[in-house]
């Protein structure tokens, strides 16, 4: 995967770890890869229920000993049951306290929970000063609300199918200079026609951003890939 991603110009991939037990996998990825894989580590909302005592510390200690991994993916839920809101609160706040004590760019989820997700940016003692909301699927009043506070938005190759064009529209409004793509692999995977590196069982390969790439720079004028290029990478370099 790694060879397809280089063959196809992709100079680094941004690796999340969801739950504590990802992270010595992380981990491994960057040993392989050094020069490749930007590790990012935390407890995404799905997972929050899993986390056991002192988890807190054992992240702060591995964001120390990698000074340019991020955290991610960490944020809230409102689509799920569980876990309860109450214990997605808990785990997020604590993340957003560790990427701004430590100055790291943090990755979040947020699926059906903006009045929470505004409510515990206005509440937080502190709060990171450049944060990603990837795969973004809100609406543009959401959006420039987000904007106003600091944050960054991906789009993912999902959003290029039809029945998701919404969630396009709202992108060709954003500063073009808050954009970046992503593939979200394995998830999310694009419109068949999209797909350049096909695999078995509807999985995405990360190797598909550049034909994502293509497909978001005819929807939104040439020249769109120059401006994500350069401030993606400003973004992952803070």
């Amino acid at each position: 995967m790694v060879a397809k991603m280089r063959a196809v110009g992709i100079g680094g991939c941004v690796v999340n770890a969801t739950q504590e037990s990802d992270w010595e996998r992380v981990d491994m990825l960057v040993f392989r890869f050094p020069d490749f894989i930007h590790p990012s580590y935390g407890v995404h909302p799905w997972f929050a229920d899993t986390v056991t005592d002192g988890w807190d510390g054992r992240l702060r200690q591995r964001l120390l000993a990698q000074p340019q991994a991020s955290i991610g993916e960490v944020g809230v839920d409102g689509w799920v049951e569980k876990p309860s809101m109450e214990i997605q609160r808990e785990v997020f706040m604590r993340q957003v306290g560790l990427a701004a004590e430590l100055n790291r760019v943090m990755t979040v989820h947020c699926l059906k929970a903006w009045d929470e997700f505004f409510r515990l940016m206005d509440t937080a003692e502190a709060w990171p000063e450049k944060f990603l909301i990837h795969s973004f699927g809100g609406s543009l009043e959401v959006a420039q609300r987000l904007v106003k506070r600091g944050a960054w938005f991906s789009f993912s190759g999902y959003f290029l199918h039809e029945r998701k064009r919404r969630a396009l529209e709202v992108f060709k409004q954003l500063p073009k200079d808050r954009i970046l793509l992503e593939t979200d692999a394995p998830d999310m995977l694009p419109p068949e026609e999209v797909i350049a590196f096909p695999l078995s069982q509807k999985i995405n390969h990360p190797a598909n951003l550049g034909s994502i790439a293509n497909a978001f720079e005819r929807e939104l004028g040439k020249g769109i890939l120059g401006q994500i290029s350069e401030n993606g990478r400003v973004f992952w370099e803070l």
